[in-house]
């Protein structure tokens, strides 16, 4: 948080003052990650500070809740740990802003933050960006009203960024930073010609289908544009991560989930299912080559199979739409690992068993089954989206990105499940595009970003806002309470 003695200051910066970048401190508290970033962009000016790149972290931090004991995130404990954290690395976070240099930065106005006991200035942001939804409400509070009270101390905008829309333009953040320029070329084109110079394009470019899987959400979604997008399917129960984190804790031997100290239990269930270092890629995959294959029960050696979701509704309806469903999945789990496979009938018998009547080679091969039962389950709604696309336009089909992002796009066996997949379905050349492993999760800099290409594009949102349990991507621009 501000303390006392930090004060702001303005001063009039004379070089290209029609150019400008952008500083933004973000904030993400929506479920048990408390994160804290701060972003600069280059937007069009040439920025020897930044290195050559479009953007860059000053700050990025991010503190998970202790939910150790419950098995799972806990809305208190979570709620408890973003109110004793949060204002620590908003406090770090300042210390990192970026000290005054008028003569390297291209600022109209340099606003400056001073402390008292220390000569060094940092610039104010030019806008604070929060995630306001969807989320734990509580916890959404927290950050919200950290940070409203941030543009009011600071006399900034608020950009609240919708938590599902961050996730979706995580790739056009790895490519902001990873996107070098070359100054000279750039100082030339500026001075030559000082309207027309332009950022150097963040990949991918809309359109673009957008996955979004995570603890919470499953949805495949057609991107459009930054403010426009459209819900092409999600699940009618439980989210693919959530199924992933129950089957864990069902699956993975008990020893190995207490010394693990972690409760992400889908990151455990796939190291768990490919041990020693083996990567989930080199597992010998064979997709379904068509539709009949796709829905076929794939019996184990122990005589158990999964089916795959929604393949037994009625008249196959929900099979070939873009609804998703996983409980079944996790209540099929249940039962292979309650009871006894009697080899006679070809079902599982009313006997039960232990968990310590599991070995360690079934749980393995039922990790395995239980990934790619699921991953093919999604894969086949992005192979529907693709097919409805290439009806209209066939070229587009070809080259359109598929961003894969949220908590379990991290999953490398899923990764290797859907791009074979896909090539065995018709589209060999399809671009997944993915984040990287540490920006899949929650964090704070996605947060930044959106905020970033919102406020380019001229949103801003009121200090009367609300934290939103629920709000669909559909209504991004005009969110359930109208603020």
């Amino acid at each position: 948080m501000l303390r006392a003695g930090f004060r702001l200051r303005a001063a009039r910066c004379p070089l290209l003052v029609q150019q400008r970048g952008l500083l933004t401190l973000a904030i993400e508290t929506s479920c048990d990650d408390t994160s804290v970033a701060v972003l600069e962009t280059r937007d069009r000016c040439p920025r020897t500070w930044l290195d050559g790149h479009d953007a860059v972290l000053h700050f990025h931090e991010k503190v998970t809740a202790n939910n150790l004991e419950y098995k799972g995130v806990h809305p208190i404990a979570s709620l408890e740990s973003h109110q004793e954290t949060l204002a620590t690395l908003v406090q770090k976070a300042i210390k990192h802003l970026p000290e005054e240099d008028c003569n390297n930065r291209a600022y109209s106005v340099v606003h400056k933050i001073a402390a008292r006991d220390k000569p060094e200035y940092r610039l104010r942001p030019d806008f604070i960006s929060v995630t306001r939804g969807p989320g734990m409400r509580a916890n959404l509070f927290t950050g919200l009203d950290t940070a409203k009270g941030l543009a009011v101390a600071w006399n900034i905008p608020l950009v609240g960024v919708h938590h599902m829309h961050a996730h979706a333009l995580t790739p056009r953040l790895v490519s902001a930073l990873s996107q070098e320029v070359d100054e000279k070329d750039e100082l030339r084109r500026m001075f030559n010609s000082a309207t027309t110079a332009e950022v150097p394009p963040v990949e991918p470019d809309f359109p673009f289908l957008s996955v979004l899987i995570s603890g919470g959400h499953t949805l495949v979604i057609s991107s459009e544009s930054l403010t426009k997008h459209r819900v092409l399917g999600s699940t009618t129960d439980s989210a693919i991560g959530d199924c992933l984190d129950k089957v864990a804790r069902l699956i993975v031997p008990p020893l190995l989930l207490e010394k693990s100290g972690d409760t992400m239990y889908g990151r455990l269930l796939e190291g768990f299912a490919f041990p020693d270092g083996n990567a989930a890629e080199d597992y010998a995959y064979a997709p379904p080559k068509n539709r009949g294959q796709e829905l076929t029960k794939r019996p184990s050696k122990w005589g158990w199979a999964f089916s795959p979701p929604l393949a037994k509704s009625p008249n196959g309806l929900r099979s070939m739409s873009m609804d998703m469903s996983f409980t079944g999945l996790h209540t099929a789990v249940e039962r292979v690992m309650s009871f006894q496979w009697d080899r006679q009938t070809g079902k599982l018998s009313k006997i039960g068993r232990e968990p310590e009547d599991v070995d360690e080679e079934e749980r393995r091969v039922m990790a395995r089954e239980v990934m790619r039962v699921a991953f093919e389950h999604l894969g086949s709604r992005i192979l529907l989206a693709l097919q409805a696309v290439a009806l209209r336009d066939p070229l587009l089909a070809k080259t359109m990105p598929v961003v894969v992002s949220g908590g379990v796009a991290s999953n490398r066996y899923l990764r290797h499940v859907l791009s074979t997949f896909l090539a065995a379905r018709g589209f060999p050349d399809v671009k997944l595009v993915y984040p990287p492993p540490e920006l899949c999760t929650d964090n704070a800099a996605m947060i930044a970003w959106a905020g970033v290409e919102m406020f380019r594009a001229g949103h801003t949102t009121p200090l009367v806002c609300r934290a939103l349990r629920k709000w669909s991507l559909e209504e991004l621009l005009t969110p359930p309470n109208g603020a």
